[in-house]
């Protein structure tokens, strides 16, 4: 299948996207994950198939992915981050890299954590680490020279 992976939503689709998303963030920043999850789901809902040939799928994912790592929903967080993935702009985005190795660590996948928490660091430096638990950072350190 040939996908464009330049390919632009309609301008309408679009707004209806950042509005979804602006209740999320707004909810977000709030600490009400668990309803940010809400609104991040019906933007994600108004992507069209392929959901992966879109950009705007790369932020909703990283948003949902996001809220549900903070709500503890774990495996949800993990999904999310592999399918952001095989979206463009996936492979090499520091944040996703960093949810992904914080959830493959806190389920003890240690090869797969330590691989993405250094993509993170090599992507963005010890700065992406600054707002998330020092577990993270210490445990890269036991495996890379930092």
């Amino acid at each position: 299948m040939d996908v464009n992976m330049s390919a632009e939503l309609d301008v309408v689709l679009h707004e209806k996207i950042k509005e979804y998303c602006l209740s999320g963030d707004m909810l977000a920043e709030q600490g009400n994950h668990e309803e940010a999850i809400v609104q991040y789901n019906r933007a994600w809902r108004s992507v069209p198939e392929p959901k992966n040939s879109w950009e705007a799928s790369t932020w909703i994912l990283a948003a949902i992915a996001d809220a549900c790592f903070l709500s503890g929903y774990k495996g949800s967080a993990r999904d999310a981050l592999q399918y952001a993935m095989t979206c463009p702009g996936g492979i090499g985005n520091p944040f996703l890299h960093l949810r992904l190795g914080q959830v493959y660590l806190d389920e003890g996948q240690e090869d797969s954590a330590a691989d993405e928490l250094m993509r993170a660091y090599m992507g963005a430096g010890p700065e992406i680490f600054a707002n998330e638990s020092l577990h993270y950072l210490n445990f890269l350190k036991t495996r890379a020279k930092l």
